[in-house]
């Protein structure tokens, strides 16, 4: 086992123990928020997670606010891109609603591979994404944590990796010129996220993965 697969395993034990406590302590379904900046390994742990455990797991990137025109995003303050990024009331409504309430949920992700439309925004995949209640519903992905969703969030965890090895495995899987690009719009967001609105010490858990 090398030493990712090791941390990653750790990691998965430290969560696991978190969400069994507080099923022992209230009924579910619970909420977990999988936050940490990008290339933390977010969606490995989450797969690791859904491998233990009934899980409805909800990538928060489904949510992204394609109705934005793409150029309006350099236009907008730190604030106002965070504040936006995501549609956290189609996220309310389509997903985290009927799985608190036991009912099945369906919702239609955001298609960044098909390009921008007319307009400069992007359009919603075909195919819909269906989960089934569960107990625990984990929302993962930058920014699950944020305060608009503090209402129904149970469990916070934010995935901590120095950022020059988030930016690495980026750079490994992603192109040169869409990264450039990326690093310049979101990462004056994440760097404000994670120190001004859901700093280290906000967070109930935290699980290393470097």
């Amino acid at each position: 086992m090398n030493e990712l697969s090791h941390n990653l395993a750790a990691a998965s034990g430290e969560v696991m123990a978190e969400i069994q406590r507080l099923l022992s302590s209230q009924p579910g379904p619970i909420v977990v928020a999988l936050d940490g900046g990008s290339g933390a390994g977010k969606s490995t742990l989450a797969s690791l997670i859904e491998g233990e455990i009934d899980t409805a797991l909800i990538q928060l990137d489904g949510f992204f606010s394609a109705d934005i025109p793409d150029n309006q995003w350099d236009q907008f303050s730190v604030e106002e891109r965070l504040k936006h990024v995501f549609d956290w009331q189609r996220l309310r409504e389509s997903a985290l609603t009927p799985l608190l309430e036991g009912r099945p949920a369906t919702w239609h992700a955001f298609d960044f591979e098909s390009g921008l439309l007319p307009g400069g925004i992007y359009g919603m995949k075909d195919d819909p994404i269906e989960r089934k209640p569960a107990k625990v519903i984990l929302i993962e992905g930058a920014y699950s944590a944020y305060p608009e969703l503090a209402d129904l969030v149970d469990l916070t965890i934010l995935v901590d990796v120095p950022a020059e090895k988030r930016h690495a495995r980026l750079k490994s899987r992603e192109a040169s010129g869409f990264l450039e690009k990326w690093h310049e719009r979101w990462d004056p967001v994440e760097s404000y996220y994670f120190t001004q609105v859901r700093p280290r010490s906000s967070f109930r858990l935290v699980v290393r993965l470097e």
